[in-house]
């Protein structure tokens, strides 16, 4: 099935004057942003927020061997450096999605989806502590406002009725850092084979390293318990339908235009929570949240 997917998406991505790759793209981080809730739901149901990453992954890789085995012309499998780097890619992409879960099970789903989505200023932030990013006001300004936003969304102006845990603030920001390493290593493999082949050693890697460090028996009862189906469509719509839309449409459009439509994932997370789970935002949180995406995005399009 993948075999005409794939080149139909490609296809229909450069027609109507890359249209087709904006929806692309705006629809993987809608995805992201539906696996955000689903998994707030599994997690608010006792499931162990490692099992989640795992099944996510596990679909995702399903999908990223169907797609090489469908399109296997250039995959470099045999450059030592492309699996080095997918691997990297595959221990960061592990990391986002147990911190993305375990922030929303300490807290909620939009706190998480900003906080991850927040995370890269301070990886921008530590590049000019260490000089690999010049210093100049509006960055300076740019980052203390995503750190006002953030204790507005946190309520940490307010700890005696703040219902944000410092696990949740901190496990939403290593998902961030996390996502970063992944950036990372994926771009770093790019140029030494196909993104398929990227995507399967990291999906691989995820898996072994998630199965690893989780109980086989909690995945074990996944497959026994009546939520099952929940977990498949996790992993088809937080991994690999999302993943292949995402990686063809961006063949298009800039990186500019792909940091503004990322505000589509913690937005439809955080629309999923509110709607789907009954948490609650008050206006100081949303206050907090739209500075956060707004200034990061600047940021995205702004700062060289």
């Amino acid at each position: 099935m993948l075999h005409s997917i794939a080149p139909s998406l490609r296809g229909w991505s450069a027609g109507k004057g890359g249209m087709g790759s904006i929806a692309l793209v705006v629809l993987a981080a809608f995805f992201w942003g539906l696996s955000g809730g689903i998994g707030g739901y599994l997690t608010g149901q006792g499931w162990d927020p490692i099992v989640a990453a795992f099944f996510r992954g596990s679909v995702g890789l399903f999908f990223a061997v169907a797609w090489l085995l469908a399109r296997p012309d250039g995959s470099g499998l045999r450059n030592i450096r492309l699996w080095l780097f997918s691997a990297l890619a595959g221990l960061g992409v592990a990391g986002n999605f147990t911190f993305y879960y375990l922030s929303i099970a300490e807290g909620s789903v939009a706190v998480a989806a900003t906080l991850m989505y927040s995370a890269p200023v301070f990886v921008y932030l530590v590049s000019l502590v260490f000089g690999f990013e010049t210093i100049s006001g509006s960055k300076i300004g740019a980052i203390g406002l995503v750190l006002l936003g953030m204790i507005l969304l946190t309520g940490a102006y307010d700890l005696s009725v703040s219902q944000v845990t410092p696990i949740s603030v901190a496990a939403g920001l290593m998902a961030g850092v996390s996502y970063a390493v992944f950036i990372f290593g994926f771009k770093s493999a790019a140029p030494r084979g196909s993104p398929q082949a990227i995507l399967v050693i990291a999906f691989g890697v995820l898996s072994v390293v998630l199965l690893t460090v989780s109980s086989t028996d909690a995945v074990a009862r996944v497959f026994a318990a009546p939520i099952w189906p929940l977990f498949v469509v996790l992993g088809v719509f937080g991994a690999g339908l999302s993943f292949m839309f995402y990686i063809v449409g961006l063949r298009q459009i800039s990186p500019v235009i792909a940091s503004i439509i990322a505000m589509v994932e913690p937005i439809t997370a955080a629309a999923f929570g509110v709607v789907f789970l009954h948490e609650i935002l008050t206006t100081i949180q949303i206050l907090g949240m739209v500075m956060i995406l707004l200034t990061v995005t600047v940021m995205a399009t702004s700062f060289k």
